[in-house]
């Protein structure tokens, strides 16, 4: 399952510019991939790991803006369309494999 985030901040005082940096930096840290500017997706493995989450996100949320998260399952994911540009732009690992180290 991925859990996909779009975010419309203000920018227009240099306290809102702070708000959109950490609440950027949030996302990153969290695990979240950047698809656009605005649009970042985290892989979840189940709905109770979404649900944190999201609780994650309401915790750390900026005071003004829209923020939005959208479930979509892995399949449907897959289905997205490039209509401009590529995927090979993304060189980040962000399958469900495991990693087994012996």
């Amino acid at each position: 399952m991925r859990l996909v985030v779009f975010f419309d901040l203000p920018v227009d005082t240099p306290a809102q510019r702070k708000d959109y940096r950490v609440f950027r930096k949030f996302l990153l840290k969290d695990g979240y991939l950047m698809l656009q500017e605005s649009v970042y997706a985290k892989l979840v493995v189940n709905d109770g790991a979404a649900g944190s989450a999201v609780q994650r996100l309401r915790k750390h949320r900026p005071p003004s803006g829209l923020v939005q998260v959208l479930r979509v399952t892995e399949s449907q994911f897959s289905t997205m369309e490039y209509i401009t540009g590529n995927r090979e732009s993304h060189e980040e690992i962000d399958t469900m494999e495991e990693l087994l180290v012996l």
